[in-house]
């Protein structure tokens, strides 16, 4: 009872999942794909080789060959199109030898009448029943090849799957009329008195039960396909996740950049002297090489995991290094930075006071800043901080702000920041956003929260698109670690690449989440610097 309810189980999946199960070693949820698709591959290759034998010759190399790259499909729900495009170089290929070697194929009418393996079908019945003889299909295939192509599959696979044009038009991707109208043209083109006995013939050269034991028999000494490869088919399995956790990814680091760039025009501006300028551009160079190295290395890891499966979890332990390594250096050398530039500006003051003349370059001019004349509990609504950073002097504080160091009861963006909603280089809040960001949710180049999200992301839940690390689950395209479930190429976790770790790690509900995301990432980080820049612009060079 137990095998016949698994079975039927196995049947009625999806796609997804019976990719899933076979990458996991499940021969029989292969089998399930190669009954399901077998008909239709079969069908396409006789259309275009016109030869039973030599299609289903194809068609199991095309089942085999998707048994070893099964690991290479990242999106499951196009099974059907992925072994179709299989096949199909399969069949350009065979005629291109064909081409090259014509007097090596001889006219099936003149071969003998000797049954092959292929020939013997197995219905419902328990007798096995004897395939056509190669004179009928040699008139067959005489009578179909000048049909048109589009008429002659349509033809061939309606017949095949016992007259269903529901059916074919799933399997070919039309609508039902359209499959009627091929039909009606191509039996107009047919000899009529040809009809019933081609209508016969294709039922009888439908492959069967035999078949599929065919194509397992030639995966018996086969070992499963990449376990760990399975990771692109669990996320695919949603495919609009994955897309979109690119798409994000892709998005972070371009936001990363444009403030970047924003940013580093913005303390140019603030700038008095060569040696601040340079000393800015030198402290922006070390920021982007550090991103640039912690990107690089966790490439460079995933890439060293997945060549050497061995030794991939030494690979793991140091990408969490580097992660770990980045966070660190990213706090410290902010901080290094504010000090920095702040003794630097006493230094280039005493050395050449001419540079910081004019009124607004005064320790307490008002153009350093804007405070709003109205405020909430004692704090401002809005504080900004236009001018570089002096020794002693106050950090931005309100319930919106913005300068180096920012602390928002409210919103807060700048260098390091702290507020319920924040955004800056090193961002600590409800919602943290940045190159590093830590809150509730945790969302950045490094994610670090309850909800975690970036190219590396650490927290209770966590999605990332190199690394996840994650207390209940982590999912990620490099690598993957939490106590419960977790998805990706190198993952470890209790439950890992299966369909129990997609519920746990809940992959539709964090798909939803990234569009928001990227509504934030373009508001909340793009938005202000760019506005940002221009203001200091203007202030600094009095325009």
């Amino acid at each position: 009872m137990r095998i016949e309810s698994k079975s039927s189980v196995i049947e009625e999946s999806s796609d997804a999942t019976l990719v899933i199960s076979s990458l996991g070693g499940d021969k029989l949820a292969f089998e399930t794909i190669v009954v399901r698709y077998q008909r239709l591959l079969c069908s396409l290759a006789y259309s275009s080789i016109g030869s039973v034998n030599e299609s289903e010759d194809l068609v199991q190399e095309t089942f085999v060959e998707a048994w070893k790259k099964l690991s290479k499909l990242q999106e499951p729900e196009k099974l059907k199109a992925w072994l179709c495009g299989i096949l199909r170089f399969k069949i350009s290929h065979h005629h291109r030898k064909q081409a090259r070697q014509p007097t090596q194929h001889v006219d099936e009418t003149a071969e003998s009448n000797v049954l092959e393996p292929s020939d013997i079908t197995t219905g419902d019945k328990t007798t096995e029943e004897i395939a056509m003889r190669d004179q009928e299909r040699a008139l067959l295939w005489q009578t179909l090849k000048d049909l048109p192509e589009t008429y002659r599959e349509t033809l061939i696979l309606y017949y095949r799957e016992h007259r269903s044009v529901a059916h074919v038009a799933n399997e070919l991707d039309l609508s039902e009329d359209t499959v009627k109208q091929r039909l009606s043209r191509g039996r107009k083109l047919l000899q009529a008195k040809m009809m019933k006995f081609v209508e016969d013939a294709l039922e009888r050269s439908s492959p069967g039960h035999v078949f599929t034991a065919g194509v397992m028999a030639s995966l018996v000494t086969l070992a499963p396909p990449t376990k760990a490869a399975g990771y692109g088919v669990t996320a695919a399995k949603l495919g609009t996740t994955f897309k979109l956790a690119t798409i994000v990814t892709f998005l972070a680091t371009a936001s990363g950049f444009i403030s970047c760039f924003f940013g580093l025009r913005a303390s140019l501006d603030k700038s008095r002297t060569d040696r601040e300028r340079k000393a800015v551009v030198k402290e922006t160079i070390i920021f982007v090489a550090v991103a640039i190295a912690f990107v690089a290395g966790l490439l460079g890891f995933r890439y060293l995991a997945l060549a050497f499966p061995a030794s991939s979890r030494s690979f793991l332990v140091l990408s969490q290094i580097i992660v770990f390594s980045f966070v660190a250096s990213y706090l410290i050398l902010l901080f290094k930075s504010f000090r920095k530039m702040a003794e630097l500006r006493v230094a280039e003051r005493a050395r050449k006071p001419e540079a910081f003349a004019s009124p607004g370059d005064q320790p307490n001019a008002k153009g350093r800043e804007y405070k709003s004349r109205y405020s909430l509990l004692g704090f401002p609504l809005v504080h900004i901080k236009f001018a570089a950073s002096e020794k002693g002097e106050e950090v931005a504080i309100g319930w919106i702000a913005f300068g180096e160091k920012a602390y928002g009861l409210l919103f807060a963006w700048g260098g390091f920041t702290v507020a319920p909603i924040s955004v800056g280089v090193f961002s600590v809040g409800i919602i943290g956003i940045g190159a590093v960001g830590v809150g509730f949710a945790g969302i950045g180049c490094v994610g670090i929260g309850l909800l975690a999200m970036g190219a590396s992301a650490i927290g209770y839940k966590a999605y990332g698109s190199l690394s996840a690390t994650g207390w209940e689950n982590a999912f990620s395209q490099g690598f993957s670690m939490a106590k419960e479930a977790a998805i990706g190429p190198i993952a470890y976790a209790e439950h890992i690449n299966n369909e129990l770790a997609i519920s746990i790690s809940n992959l539709s509900t964090a798909g939803q989440s990234y569009v928001a995301i990227l509504a934030a990432m373009t508001v909340l980080v793009i938005a202000p610097v760019v506005w940002y820049a221009h203001v200091v612009r203007k202030k600094n060079r009095g325009l």
